[in-house]
């Protein structure tokens, strides 16, 4: 009985009746919606959880939490990748994209003269229907030219660097801090204003050591997770 009011939940939860981040019913309404008892819907919730489909917090109850990404350990992924192994759908939304001149910090990072030219590509990155970052990437044009004009709606930028731009990322020199969303960054990943974000930055290397671009990601606090084998050193 449980597994088939499981599957009930799990269903509606894949056809957006529960959207990620939102609550559930409280326990009783549910029970009485799916009309079966408290005790074979704790037994169904209790499996659901142990799935990782929803969660439960004393202050919230029961909800469906939002996708969560993160590179395991040790390993560079791009977003569509994370996504992917999580049989879920990578989103990306142009924001802008226009060329200009490298201030002095990004010359230096990218190893380009100080005012030389450069892509600025923004673009809204989700997993299925949820906002998950603010992607910001700044590329040398002498790499980037060919992405100017190319159709990057959904598209993973580490594979069309390599299909465009024949260079592949290999290595990425990568920091995270904690911040309070900015309004125009609240309103893109669809939460209050002043909530907690994970700004990653970034600078991606190819295999000869050759900065490729500089990346400044914007994560929703509770959709990213950072991991990392750490040593001590001897």
């Amino acid at each position: 009985m449980a597994a088939g009011v499981a599957r009930q939940l799990s269903d509606a939860i894949n056809r957006g009746v529960y959207p990620p981040g939102s609550r559930l019913p409280g326990e009783r309404q549910l029970a009485e919606q799916l009309h079966v008892s408290r005790s074979t819907l704790r037994a169904a919730l209790g499996d659901l959880e142990h799935e990782g489909r929803i969660a439960r917090s004393p202050q919230r109850g029961w909800f469906v939490p939002s996708p969560t990404v993160g590179e395991p350990p040790s390993t560079l992924q791009s977003f569509t990748e994370m996504a992917r192994l999580r049989g879920l759908k990578a989103t990306a939304a142009v924001l802008e994209r226009a060329p200009r001149s490298a201030t002095i910090d990004e010359a230096e990072k990218l190893a380009i003269p100080p005012g030389g030219d450069v892509l600025v590509l923004v673009r809204l990155r989700g997993m299925n229907s949820t906002p998950i970052c603010v992607d910001t990437n700044v590329i040398p044009m002498t790499i980037g030219a060919p992405l100017l004009d190319a159709d990057l709606t959904d598209r993973s930028l580490y594979e069309a660097l390599e299909e465009l731009c024949s260079v592949s990322v290999y290595r990425s020199a990568y920091s995270v801090q904690a911040d309070a969303a900015s309004a125009e960054t609240a309103a893109l990943l669809t939460i209050p204003s002043g909530n907690p974000v994970l700004i990653g930055r970034e600078v991606a290397y190819d295999r000869a050591g050759t900065p490729i671009l500089l990346g400044y990601n914007t994560y929703r606090g509770d959709a990213y997770r950072f991991e990392a084998d750490l040593y001590r050193s001897v």
